[in-house]
């Protein structure tokens, strides 16, 4: 793999020539622009700021030159090696690269799906749905978490008869809180999933709730307080509200391509294990 902090540093020791190219009459730059040509094969502008655009951030404070250089040292490096690279093509290569494809193409509609989601006109109602209408309201809770609902209506008949609640969730409960005997603190019923908000939202203090199934097991729930939350300023919620928005938009996007899209799966009779033979793809 092409190391890019070797190929930066040393493209710096050689800057002085690479920057003298550009002429004062050169006509305007598009992303179609050629930079560089190996073997025939062009290295456009558009490519260069397309790499630039996924490194990671700690290359960002480079001097543009440094940078410029080194993103096109990288490119002719990879065009060069690439060639040779193509010419060896393997079945295994063909489908990583269809895999790598299908990837990037549905990672790209969704981003694309989230950004357009987030507007101030979104954010502002978004905000008076979940601040504006109603007084928001803080839970304080506690919850033992366990993987089966058989250990779960056990500990719930222990509860029952007079158990108690933060012992057996140092005992059993298999998270974070067990330690602090299951409690949570104090949250919005936002910040937790779904079934659990639905039953806390149930709850009177005092009273224990549960069985509830979530995506992380069992829980049996524990009441201790509500108290009146303040709200927060609009730019306090912004970039929470802005998450929502972006998780919002790619679930419904989800749930509309394979509302729409024709699927068949033909799996049947098929070894799950068969995954970890590896010699199908060939060499």
């Amino acid at each position: 793999m092409l190391n890019l902090k070797s190929i930066l540093a040393a493209s710096a020791a050689c800057l002085a020539f690479g920057m003298a190219a550009w002429a004062e009459d050169r006509p305007a730059l598009t992303a179609d622009s050629v930079l560089a040509s190996v073997n025939g094969i062009d290295i456009t502008l558009g490519q260069m700021i397309t790499v630039r655009d996924n490194l990671p951030p700690e290359y960002a404070a480079l001097p543009d030159d440094v940078m410029f250089n080194g993103l096109l040292e990288q490119l002719i490096q990879q065009t060069a090696l690439s060639q040779i690279g193509e010419g060896r093509m393997t079945k295994r290569d063909e489908i990583a690269l269809e895999v790598q494809r299908r990837a990037y193409l549905a990672n790209s509609l969704l981003a694309y799906t989230a950004d357009h989601a987030v507007s101030e006109e979104a954010v502002l109602k978004a905000y008076d749905e979940k601040f504006g209408q109603t007084e928001p309201r803080e839970y304080h809770a506690a919850h033992i978490l366990v993987d089966s609902p058989e250990q779960a209506a056990m500990l719930r008949s222990k509860l029952d008869e007079g158990a108690d609640f933060a012992e057996l969730a140092k005992e059993n409960s298999s998270d974070g809180a067990a330690s602090q005997g299951g409690d949570l603190g104090w949250f919005a019923l936002t910040d937790m999933v779904e079934p659990f908000a639905e039953a806390v939202a149930k709850m009177k203090e005092g009273e224990i709730a549960g069985p509830v199934q979530t995506r992380f097991g069992w829980h049996l729930i524990k009441l201790v307080e509500t108290r009146i939350a303040e709200a927060p300023t609009i730019e306090e919620a912004r970039d929470r509200l802005e998450g929502d928005l972006r998780q919002q938009a790619v679930e419904k996007r989800m749930s509309e391509v394979l509302e729409n899209a024709k699927i068949e799966r033909m799996v049947e009779g098929i070894d799950p294990a068969v995954l970890k033979d590896s010699t199908i793809l060939g060499q």
